[in-house]
């Protein structure tokens, strides 16, 4: 079997489906005081109490392919680190990131719509760990969790917020102050500075050719800013990588921040007259 972006061979086991299962060894995980999603965070502890019984952890590793176009969704992911790719594919096997999913977000919005596929693939580009639940279970559990379902309405907003920005930013924007943004969204998903990232990767994220990845790459380490070696990124100088990016970087944080504040729960429907 071959990976869709890359045509490289896929052994079975990184596929969703198989996914190595880490609960039982971490169950601590499954306490709101140790959640690492944001979404989850911001669940009202009662309806945490519902989702929780129904969580597994399970590690993501790189190049798993989680769900294909227009294939069923089993289920749907809530990082705790790492990132995930929303790709679509295009004429003579071109491959585009058109969305990023973190521990800020989750990946199966299809799912909360009521629908149970998208022409897109979803991938893990920076391995980690998740949560998951079975699409068939989130939407049973979404009737009794109405606060929860708002959080879910919003996090829609600064993810098509994220999709709209990209593609304005694909657009104007240089490859390297595209790729200085991409560096910053994933330093903010992950715990650590150093990250395993490839160019071949990068590529795709950007939506470019890798010998431009490459020199932009290059240069953003001339500047002092990043590391690459063998495979690995490392971010050295995180305010010179924010001045390296374009504008789009901060207008994607803010709105992400003030439509689902970090530290805030959500706002209640008003009381009905």
């Amino acid at each position: 079997m071959t990976h869709p972006s890359s045509g490289r061979p896929v052994d079975d086991t990184a596929h969703a489906h198989d996914a190595e299962i880490l609960s039982a060894r971490w169950p601590t995980l499954h306490s709101q005081d140790y959640e690492a999603n944001r979404l989850l965070r911001l669940a009202p502890a009662a309806e945490y109490e519902r989702l929780a019984p129904h969580l597994e952890t399970v590690r993501l590793t790189r190049r798993q392919l989680l769900y294909g176009p227009n294939e069923p969704i089993r289920y749907v992911y809530f990082p705790q680190t790492g990132v995930l790719s929303a790709i679509s594919h295009l004429h003579e096997n071109r491959a585009v990131e058109v969305g990023t999913i973190g521990n800020e977000g989750m990946l199966g919005l299809p799912v909360f719509l009521m629908s149970d596929r998208a022409p897109l693939e979803a991938v893990v580009h920076v391995p980690g760990v998740a949560k998951r639940v079975s699409a068939d279970t989130f939407r049973e559990l979404l009737h009794d969790c109405s606060e929860f379902h708002m959080v879910l309405h919003r996090y829609t907003l600064a993810f098509l917020t994220q999709v709209a920005q990209s593609a304005a930013c694909n657009r104007v924007h240089s490859i390297t102050e595209r790729c200085a943004r991409w560096l910053l969204m994933t330093h903010d998903r992950m715990q650590t500075d150093r990250f395993p990232l490839t160019q071949d990767l990068l590529a795709i994220m950007l939506g470019a050719r890798r010998p431009g990845v490459s020199i932009a790459a290059a240069g953003l380490q001339s500047l002092g800013l990043i590391q690459y070696t063998r495979g690995r990124i490392a971010i050295t100088d995180r305010k010179g990588l924010e001045n390296a990016a374009c504008e789009c970087y901060g207008i994607v944080r803010q709105h992400l921040d003030r439509v689902l504040p970090p530290d805030a729960q959500p706002a209640t429907p008003p009381a009905s007259s």
